[in-house]
């Protein structure tokens, strides 16, 4: 699997956790939108597309399996957050 492409928007809204958005294609095949790039205490994360259940509670819609898979997803879409922010 190679990610073959990542496009990100940034939030410029002061005071809101959320930095921005980020859409990664997959083997110029397969699209994941919504994922949402979140200011933690310990820096920068990535958190998955979810949507809410019936319960109130909020499900992964799309998500990697495996440490490795999402440390791969958090690095690249992480760099391109922060060469957006740098060309500013």
């Amino acid at each position: 699997m190679e990610i073959t492409s990542v496009t990100v928007r940034k939030f410029e809204k002061d005071g809101n956790r959320m930095k921005g958005i980020a859409t990664v294609v997959i083997d110029n095949s397969f699209a994941i939108h919504d994922i949402r790039i979140i200011e933690g205490d310990n820096g920068l994360f990535i958190a998955m597309p979810s949507r809410k259940t019936a319960t109130g509670e909020y499900k992964d819609i799309a998500h990697p399996i495996n440490t490795d898979v999402r440390n791969m997803f958090q690095d690249v879409i992480l760099e391109e957050f922060k060469k957006e922010t740098s060309e500013e």
